[in-house]
């Protein structure tokens, strides 16, 4: 275990290191840890003036990069090597929960803020490039489908799922209703490309098929508290933790 001095809102796993993973923290730093070696961080980033609230390891080939979002407003680029960010990335008008890597696009990300809107992120240009105002409603989680690049999935507070391809933004290609409180977090599954889980502050986790005309499969409703975070198996397509 390893201990900080603040609250530690998300974590990432490196790409190629199966030892090393990165925090993202309440004090607005990012810290990066060794499993092998138990004495403390390896190294500590400080540069959001807010809650660092998001951090994602690129997953594809060739890149060691990482992305953070915070409650400051701006999301950052880091690599793990250098000790300072690359670059800063402003634009959204509220606090950004969400910062995910396109798993199918080198160095495009996604953003989703309680602004209302998701954004899509180029890191080799500056600006935004693309914005949807997806929901009417602070947006707490965004994921990539793992067998579209072109299809995101947003959750908001106002308890709904929406699917958007980017070709086309003005309508949502699925919209998903159930929830009856905030959407903490969705995730697209790694072994079906219409399935999907979300969880939320009605202490429920749900399991989705967009593709299906009753897209609801099943509602988990074990918790007996908030339910803030899920993720799905890479290894076992059954298995989900939450």
């Amino acid at each position: 275990s390893f201990d900080w001095n603040d609250g530690l809102f998300d974590v990432t796993w490196s790409e190629n290191n199966e030892h090393v993973l990165i925090t993202s923290s309440g004090d607005g730093s990012l810290q990066i840890w060794d499993t092998a070696k138990t004495t403390g961080p390896l190294q500590v980033y400080k540069e959001h003036t807010q809650e660092a609230y998001s951090v994602d390891w690129s997953q594809t080939r060739g890149e060691q990069l990482v992305v953070s979002g915070s409650w400051d407003q701006t999301a950052k680029l880091w690599d793990p090597a250098v000790g300072k960010s690359l670059c800063t990335f402003k634009g959204h008008e509220g606090v950004i929960y969400s910062t995910i890597w396109s798993p199918h696009i080198p160095g495009c990300f996604a953003s989703a803020s309680g602004d209302q809107t998701l954004r899509v992120w180029d890191v080799k240009a500056p600006g935004v490039k693309l914005v949807i105002p997806a929901h009417h409603a602070e947006i707490l989680s965004c994921d990539w489908c793992k067998y579209d690049e072109n299809l995101l999935v947003t959750g908001a507070v106002d308890c709904s799922l929406k699917g958007w391809d980017l070709r086309n933004v003005r309508q949502p290609v699925f919209v998903l209703l159930g929830h009856t409180y905030a959407i903490r977090r969705v995730k697209f599954s790694p072994f079906h490309a219409t399935l999907l889980a979300s969880c939320s502050y009605d202490f429920t986790v749900r399991f989705w098929d967009f593709s299906k005309p009753n897209p609801l499969l099943e509602t988990v409703e074990h918790h007996t508290e908030f339910t803030c975070g899920l993720d799905l198996s890479l290894h076992n397509c059954g298995q989900v933790r939450d």
